[in-house]
């Protein structure tokens, strides 16, 4: 537990902890919610095979995934650990385009 804490920037248990319940409740509640939106697309399990079924899932949850992943961490107290978790995560997935700035000079 000591090196996930100084790899992670983290001094206490308890905040430990509290990470570890967002991520649990993050991953459940994406999961959950996935099956609801993928029906409002119109994909129906019934309707194809699970070749494709379960990979138009997974896509789905993960968008789902990410903003929940800040909004829980918004609600814990643990936004700054989850918005830079967040933006190392999309860096490393190619998607760091989307925290660059913009600025003109």
């Amino acid at each position: 537990m000591e090196k996930l804490k100084k790899r992670w920037g983290i001094t206490s248990n308890f905040q430990l902890i509290v990470i570890f319940i967002v991520f649990a409740i993050t991953g459940s509640t994406s999961a959950y919610l996935s099956k609801p939106v993928i029906e409002w697309i119109g994909i129906s399990k019934d309707a194809m095979s699970p070749w494709l079924y379960i990979p138009l899932r997974l896509l789905i949850i993960f968008p789902v995934y990410q903003v929940l992943l800040v909004f829980f961490g918004f609600v814990s107290g643990q936004f700054k650990f989850f918005w830079n978790f967040e933006k190392k995560m999309l860096r490393s997935m190619g998607l760091g385009f989307l925290f660059k700035n913009n600025k003109s000079s």
